[in-house]
């Protein structure tokens, strides 16, 4: 068994074809398939169906080729190691952000990246946290910037800060004298949430001490994915949202945005990476970048209650009825 092989089967389960797999390999077909016999023929086990259009693995064959991608992922991890003991701050870096974070961080983050590390290629990609989890535990993303703590075992958490969270009200929310917003039992119901993002409503669930079940109460259920539009349904008086601080700071002063009182809710956002990645130098020096960008407001100590999301009946719900439906 060579490693080479087991690239292979990893190419032709991706491509389900043997002309397509060979290509994404650089090698002709009859010197892929002869490859996957010899496999088979070493390890006694049907590894693909061939009688299937299009090819697929046998059931065997699905756990190989699982064992076979953590094999790759555990040599990438070396060979990172490697580099990373040089202190090289080269090559490329796939970053994923959770989706409420990446339209007010990015913009800030982007410039100093490419100053601070101009040897470093970074694709960024804007995910749901469930979904940065998954990349980063599959191997399709080095690193991500989100809410923690995550619950995994597999993951490693470097906290960068931490981003209170304010209320946006309209008129129906007490007067506009008002500097702290206060709940109320008559409005719980009307909270905003954003439709499969888990993690987030687990949080704005916790600060209003709310249940999923009484969101059930609600007459009407928007299906979005954007902070934005939770703004635009608030100024139509559709009910009243709870949005991270950055989300506001291109915003015109308004004084709808009301803080909480002390302890002020807010979410740790922290670097994730896999228990395997290596390149610590470069995984601090993000972090300081990261640090180094945001508005001073949010630098400040103070009287902070850091809100979960991981342990939150609401979310293992949200998350256990999503992967039923797939």
């Amino acid at each position: 068994m060579t490693l080479q092989q087991l690239k292979y089967i990893i190419a032709l389960d991706k491509e389900r074809h043997f002309a397509r797999a060979a290509e994404a390999c650089f090698v002709s077909q009859p010197g892929l398939t002869l490859q996957l016999k010899s496999l088979e023929e070493e390890i006694g086990i049907k590894i693909f169906d061939r009688s299937t259009v299009p090819l697929k693995p046998t059931l065997l064959g699905v756990s190989i080729i699982s064992k076979a991608k953590k094999v790759l992922k555990e040599i990438d991890s070396i060979r990172d190691f490697v580099i990373d003991e040089k202190n090289i701050l080269e090559g490329e870096i796939k970053l994923g952000v959770i989706s409420t974070l990446s339209p007010y961080l990015i913009p800030l983050l982007i410039k100093d990246l490419r100053t601070k590390l101009p040897k470093v290629i970074f694709t960024i990609k804007e995910d749901s946290t469930g979904g940065l989890m998954k990349n980063l535990e599959e191997g399709s993303i080095d690193m991500a910037i989100m809410a923690t703590p995550t619950g995994s075992t597999s993951l490693l958490e470097f906290p960068v800060f931490y981003e209170p969270f304010v209320a946006f009200i309209n008129k129906s929310y007490g007067s506009n004298a008002d500097i702290l917003f206060k709940l109320s039992e008559s409005n719980k119901a009307d909270l905003l949430l954003l439709q499969d993002e888990y993690c987030f409503n687990a949080q704005l669930l916790d600060i209003c001490n709310l249940t999923n079940a009484d969101k059930a109460q609600q007459k009407f259920f928007y299906n979005i994915n954007s902070i934005e539009t939770l703004k635009n349904l608030v100024r139509a008086d559709l009910g009243f949202a709870i949005l991270p601080e950055l989300s506001i700071i291109n915003d015109e002063p308004n004084n709808c945005y009301k803080s909480f009182e002390d302890p002020k809710p807010v979410r740790e956002i922290s670097l994730v990476v896999s228990d395997t990645f290596a390149k610590n130098v470069l995984l601090e020096k993000i972090r300081e970048i990261i640090w180094d960008c945001l508005p001073q407001k949010l630098k400040q100590t103070a009287n902070y209650k850091k809100i979960s999301w991981n342990d939150s009946p609401y979310f293992k719900k949200a998350v256990h009825s999503s992967l039923k439906d797939k």
